[in-house]
């Protein structure tokens, strides 16, 4: 009977070996995927109409942030510095690091020149902070929603200027609705 046993430890010995590995590459999978790599962001709201609808589903890489800069217009999600905005935000990135930039009338100022860009839901009725020339540190970025009429972005004291330690990365592909699905340009 004890020899029964060792042959079956034996036996058994390379199977657990083998679901050790499987368990461990999908513990790995499941934790670093969606920490460092892509995960699903569900919109909450309705700041970046039309561009994107409350309930649309999102995927966002996380590697750029390690990699590479951001450039104007990529859409960012990022966690707000002020405890009094919760949650996850999703805006459009309008200025720069190191630019100033400046909202006068309708008009977004990009170091001293109108900034072309067709994004904006409605034409902006506030500035807020931006009335004043704002100049971006050189990890800073400010970011509007597209629907400037709702959207509490940059303008606003709560959220202000974004640091690049706040983005939790860029969006990248949409989901769902299936009629939108794709690349997000």
């Amino acid at each position: 009977m004890n020899q029964k046993n060792s042959h079956w430890t034996e036996a058994v010995k390379p199977l657990l070996k083998e679901c050790s590995k499987v368990a461990l590459i999908l513990i790995c999978v499941l934790y670093l995927v969606p920490n460092f790599i892509v995960q699903r962001t569900l919109i909450d709201g309705s700041s970046m109409e039309n561009t994107f609808q409350n309930g649309d589903q999102i995927l966002v890489e996380k590697l750029t942030k390690y990699i590479m800069e951001y450039n104007r217009f990529d859409i960012i999600v990022f966690e707000p510095k002020y405890e009094a905005a919760e949650g996850q935000y999703i805006k459009r990135i309008i200025g720069l690091p190191g630019e100033t930039v400046q909202i006068v009338g309708q008009q977004i100022y990009i170091n001293g020149e109108v900034l072309i860009e067709q994004f904006g839901k409605d034409p902006i009725m506030y500035a807020g902070i931006a009335d004043k020339p704002i100049t971006l540190g050189a990890k800073e970025y400010f970011v509007l929603g597209d629907n400037r009429e709702v959207s509490l972005d940059s303008r606003y004291e709560v959220v202000g200027p974004v640091s690049h330690s706040q983005i939790e990365g860029k969006v990248l592909f949409q989901i769902y609705p299936f009629s939108k699905f794709g690349i997000v340009e």
